[in-house]
């Protein structure tokens, strides 16, 4: 067997059961999507640090992570805020997480005064943009499907969601390969090209239309929503290029097989929830 081809067996396989998995989470329970999108945020936020001691730093992976999951603790208050089920203990968290949070950054600096580095900035720096840059974004998709559902969790708003963004990442290959000649970004991602670009945005709004159809909302609100995450998947993924070209790797990690660390897989998806987020409370207030 070629190692062309085992390596297309792993990459399915590990795969496969990456798909497993996180459909298996999201329609278990809102619980068990945000435990598996708390275990991602660790691990995105690890292998950050990690690039970040690559480029000569040497943030606080402990106290950065422990920041992401205060992060990820207010967004799950707010998720439970807009339950009405479970809104008063949404408030309770939300107050505890933010005092947490307010404490946690300063002690940072505190911190760094004993830790006898020659870059304390960046430092200080890197612990915070890990868990901004992770656990931010992860634990937001904890909130969009409630305010697309209207307080309502519906674990296959999520899963359309995700659906956008590997319809975009699938079409944008397809178009890239067969018809790719004008290079979206050369300097950072030399496969890139504008017509894999247009493709995949096309995917997008196409699959858009699709989780409309099939959730019997409004066509152009979801549409619109897949054209934001597209075109803020593309830069997510151009961004971690940028990371780990500044520091000469392939891959943020090798966690999961074939795929690479979970910044590979999940770059697109880190980068759209905000502004899907940002999308998602407007669509709220009009609809």
């Amino acid at each position: 067997m070629s190692d062309k081809l085992k390596n297309f067996i792993i990459r399915t396989l590990s795969g496969l059961v990456m798909l497993i998995v996180l459909l298996g989470s999201i329609l278990a329970s809102q619980w068990s999507f945000a435990a598996l999108m708390g275990v991602i945020a660790i691990g995105g936020m690890w292998e950050f640090y990690n690039l970040s001691e690559k480029a000569g730093y040497t943030p606080m992976k402990l106290l950065g992570i422990f920041l992401g999951l205060v992060i990820f603790c207010i967004n799950l208050s707010i998720m439970l805020f807009l339950d009405t089920k479970t809104d008063s203990a949404g408030t309770m968290l939300i107050i505890a997480s933010l005092g947490t949070l307010i404490a946690v950054i300063p002690l940072m600096c505190i911190c760094e005064l004993y830790r006898k580095s020659s870059t304390p900035i960046a430092n200080i720096a890197s612990s915070l943009m890990g868990a901004f840059y992770v656990a931010l974004p992860m634990s937001l998709l904890l909130v969009i499907p409630m305010l697309l559902g209207n307080g309502v969790w519906n674990p296959w708003i999520v899963i359309f969601y995700i659906f956008i963004i590997w319809a975009n990442d699938v079409f944008a290959y397809l178009f890239g390969i067969t018809l790719g000649r004008h290079r979206l970004f050369e300097r950072i991602s030399p496969k890139k090209s504008w017509e894999g670009f247009f493709g995949g945005i096309l995917g997008a709004i196409a699959m858009g239309y699709v989780a409309a159809t099939i959730l019997e909302v409004n066509t152009i609100a979801w549409m619109g929503l897949a054209l934001v995450a597209a075109l803020a998947g593309v830069f997510g993924d151009l961004v971690e290029s940028l990371f780990k070209r500044s520091v000469d790797i392939k891959d943020s990690g090798n966690i999961i097989p074939g795929h690479g660390g979970w910044l590979d897989r999940f770059d697109a998806l880190i980068m759209s929830a905000p502004f899907v987020f940002i999308y998602a409370c407007i669509y709220a207030f009009i609809f």
